[in-house]
């Protein structure tokens, strides 16, 4: 076959730069085009395919370069409704309508959908006001977590240890000081103990192909201490998400998408579910995401075998197919390098070195995600800014290869853990 089709991938992260990377390994296509993309997307030339970025208008580049597939990398342009405009102009497009996007776009929207159609899921109270709180709070035995409405980046939610810190967040997100408009309503939600995953699923409307789970690390220091972040580091395959649990786990994903369908909003993309799963082994709904997470992109593609580019094609065209992608018998693991100052106030400019020593150790991926070029140089503009990915034949040794290569990477104020991938070693 010769490879004559573009493809578009919306999105500066790492999650954009794996997908790239693995689209333009179908034999089907000659050139991915990320949008706008950052220093590992610019511009790359691997015999006779490429890889570049560009800026502008989403449809109006697609239109232009005559494209074979849209994949809409982050959740705001989903729920602005992107996809939605580029299908108007007859283009197939991998994610979800603006409508389906409201199950990440709003955890309100998500809590009642899962009432709906009988998805296990945390008891939850949905608070407007400040003058509900108390009454709200009053529902708990327990401290709850308190999550923003709309979209944080990931930040939005506050697992509190008293009532005390359960209201003050809950009165900043309604207040407006803590998160603007995403935090004027707010859910209160039961703690759910156990541990959670990260479980994906490729979706054409009507199946769901699902993938293997992944888990995550939020927190920017070891031992999971400190602040939340929009995550430091992922593995998979998780082994807390066994194989007596994925009836269960696949029973939620086809009540989702059923029950979109129902209620003609029908899923198309990735549905993300992050999942407690219980020390009896039963997986509760925590959130869903619609997109591929980040880091979590970053390993999966290292793991799940197949031609991508058909895999997102046919789930744009609603015509799925149960094996155009299989788990391979490997395992990879993301370290996330981050900026000085992150979460916070990432500091941005500072020149990243070793790039090249670190792509060039056996079994890595270095993702790009906060950067930008500068002449010959790669500079940080964000905050998590590499994801150096490892692969190998059990979780051990593909925790060793990244961390090889993180050891080449150096640039001033190099944030990134050292134990990812603890709760499986």
């Amino acid at each position: 076959m010769t490879a004559s089709r573009k493809v578009l991938v919306v999105g500066s992260g790492g999650r954009e730069h794996a997908l790239a990377l693995r689209l333009l390994a179908s034999e089907a296509v000659a050139e991915v085009i990320v949008c706008p993309g950052n220093a590992g997307t610019t511009h790359v030339e691997r015999s006779d395919k490429i890889l570049r970025s560009v800026a502008g208008d989403v449809v109006e580049i697609a239109i232009r370069e005559n494209v074979a597939l849209v994949v809409i990398g982050p959740e705001v342009p989903l729920c602005d409704g992107l996809a939605d405009a580029v299908r108007a102009r007859g283009i197939p497009c991998f994610g979800p309508s603006q409508a389906a996007a409201r199950l990440e776009g709003s955890k309100a929207f998500m809590k009642a959908f899962c009432r709906r159609h009988a998805i296990p899921s945390a008891v939850d109270v949905v608070v407007n006001d400040v003058s509900e709180l108390d009454a709200a709070l009053a529902q708990f035995e327990h401290p709850p977590v308190v999550k923003a409405d709309g979209l944080c980046a990931g930040k939005g939610v506050v697992v509190a240890e008293s009532f005390d810190e359960a209201r003050s967040s809950a009165q900043g997100m309604l207040s407006g000081m803590s998160f603007g408009a995403a935090g004027s309503t707010v859910v209160l939600e039961e703690r759910l103990l156990g541990a959670e995953a990260s479980v994906h699923a490729i979706c054409d409307g009507e199946r769901a192909l699902l993938l293997p789970a992944a888990q995550d690390h939020k927190r920017i220091f070891d031992g999971d201490l400190g602040p939340n972040t929009g995550g430091m580091g992922t593995y998979a395959p998780a082994p807390v998400v066994t194989p007596a649990m994925i009836p269960a786990i696949e029973e939620i994903m086809g009540k989702v998408v059923s029950g979109m369908r129902a209620e003609g909003t029908p899923f198309v993309g990735t549905l993300f579910a992050g999942l407690m799963i219980s020390p009896q082994g039963q997986p509760k709904v925590l959130e869903f995401n619609v997109r591929f997470g980040d880091p979590e992109t970053q390993v999966l593609t290292q793991i799940v075998e197949g031609d991508w580019f058909e895999a997102l094609l046919q789930a744009a065209e609603g015509r799925l197919q149960d094996d155009v992608l299989c788990t391979s018998d490997q395992h990879a693991l993301c370290v996330v390098m981050a900026a000085a100052d992150y979460p916070a106030a990432p500091r941005l400019g500072d020149v990243i070195d070793g790039l090249d020593r670190a792509q060039a150790q056996p079994d890595v991926n270095v993702f790009h995600a906060g950067t930008r070029a500068q002449g010959q140089q790669v500079l940080t503009a964000g905050g998590r800014v590499l994801g150096v990915t490892g692969r190998g034949a059990n979780l051990h040794l593909a925790r060793d290869a990244a961390y090889a290569a993180v050891d080449q990477i150096h640039f001033a104020g190099a944030q990134y853990r050292r134990d990812i991938g603890h709760r499986a070693l």
